[in-house]
């Protein structure tokens, strides 16, 4: 399975898509399609020098443009959505599109294949990675509480990370510290597809990536890691004092009315009603290095021969904090506005974080990473995707524009991510080229 800003156990991408690597694709969120959106950015890719959390606010890695914003109507979102969500045989997709000019939700098809109950934006759903942005804000809360420092080495607070003398905080946060990811080893994979009701422990999880040889020396190169944040996700549970559901619920879901979101505990398998059922073709194993199955797979799949797996109640406690959230395509408006807009951190900590993003590759119209945020093209959010389900969240401070998608198909039978390929297809009807 592939692993991307996405931890793609087959979702959980992570390895992100925001990386290049493939594996799992648990809670990561699709990076290598940001990749793609990130071309349709107005802004400065900017520089490619490693996060200070005394980055400036005004750095051109977070700047964007206004621009005279292209008219899109309701006919025109619903038949992108329909056409590109059948192409990618999706059974239901939901996007909800915000601009200055008014409003917009498309919704398609069915929450199970073979129902005729139609999907919804309350549906309830798995957003994989886009949960790295939860983690992210309260590692980011507790910063500016005095608990922890950005600069502070991970051993101060985990003495079994390997070179955790030489890997900050920081470094966690913006999937730089080296750490190799969990989700890429065959052993995970393996284990998901013959016991997918396993009940991951986080220090297991952790197990898996330290048995590994880094990717690079700490702060010499990127690659999206879900051991970063399942990292995070512990050393928050011990400064706060209570496990990581409740830390998410009094610091993140109660103060912003995110009633249709939550966060399992680890033996935790269901999902609350209304629920779309989460759809995936073939086994994490068959995508283990390549996130497209097999040629002859692909044709099934597209004739028919082929249905895909219903994984809705895959465990997935082996996302964690990396990408074991629920939410509905409403909350995720609500989720994504405040987590750009700064409704959580104060004003100088979130310039900060926003002046955070770095291009994650050498090509300038790459998607940019930062403090458990992504900017991918005009948009400030983040992907995610797990076995089943995919979904994307982006909100443009500057031209208040903010678009959500989610689709019950993850990855698609070539390789796709689809709720980040149909986000592609509309940002570029609304900005201009």
């Amino acid at each position: 399975m592939p692993n991307g800003l996405d931890i793609r156990v087959r979702g959980v991408d992570v390895r992100s898509r925001f990386d290049t690597g493939t594996g799992i694709r648990v809670a990561c969120g699709a990076l290598v399609a940001a990749l793609a959106i990130a071309g349709c950015s107005s802004g400065d890719s900017g520089s490619g020098e490693t996060a200070s959390s005394s980055a400036p606010s005004s750095s051109k890695a977070s700047a964007t443009t206004t621009v005279a914003l292209q008219k899109i109507d309701a006919a025109t979102l619903n038949e992108t959505v329909a056409s590109m969500a059948k192409d990618l045989q999706v059974p239901g997709a939901v996007a909800i599109l915000k601009m200055p000019g008014g409003d917009l939700t498309a919704t398609y098809g069915t929450g199970k294949l073979g129902a005729s109950t139609a999907v919804t934006t309350v549906d309830h759903i798995r957003i994989g990675s886009n949960t790295k942005t939860m983690t992210g804000t309260v590692i980011l809360q507790l910063v500016q509480e005095g608990k922890i420092a950005l600069t502070d080495p991970v051993s101060k607070y985990r003495p079994d990370v390997p070179n955790g003398d030489n890997i900050t905080i920081e470094q966690l946060l913006d999937m730089r510290s080296g750490l190799f990811n969990y989700t890429e080893t065959a052993e995970l994979n393996e284990t998901l597809d013959n016991d997918p009701q396993k009940q991951w422990k986080p220090d297991d999880l952790l197990a898996l990536g330290f048995a590994n040889p880094p990717y690079f020396p700490p702060g010499q190169g990127y690659h999206y890691s879900n051991t970063n944040i399942v990292l995070l996700g512990l050393i928050a549970e011990s400064l706060d004092g209570k496990p990581l559901p409740q830390i998410f619920q009094s610091r993140l879901f109660g103060p912003l009315g995110l009633t249709g979101t939550s966060f399992p505990d680890t033996a935790d398998s269901s999902i609350p009603a209304p629920h779309s059922q989460g759809y995936v073709y073939g086994t994490n194993m068959d995508t283990l290095t390549d996130p497209a199955l097999p040629a002859d797979m692909q044709a099934a799949a597209k004739d028919g021969t082929l249905q895909p797996n219903d994984v809705t109640d895959v465990n997935p406690s082996w996302a964690w904090a990396a990408g074991a959230g629920i939410s509905t395509a409403n909350d995720l408006v609500t989720w994504v506005q405040a987590l750009v807009g700064g409704k959580l951190l104060d004003a100088d900590l979130q310039a900060q974080r926003l002046a955070s993003v770095q291009p994650t590759g050498p090509d300038s119209a790459s998607a940019q990473y930062g403090w458990g945020i992504a900017k991918m093209g005009p948009m400030f959010g983040h992907t995610g995707e797990l076995p089943g389900f995919n979904s994307f969240m982006g909100h443009d401070p500057e031209n208040k524009v903010t678009l959500v998608v989610w689709t019950n198909l993850a990855p698609a039978a070539n390789g796709q991510d689809p709720a980040t390929t149909i986000a592609k297809e509309i940002i570029g009807k609304v900005y201009p080229a």
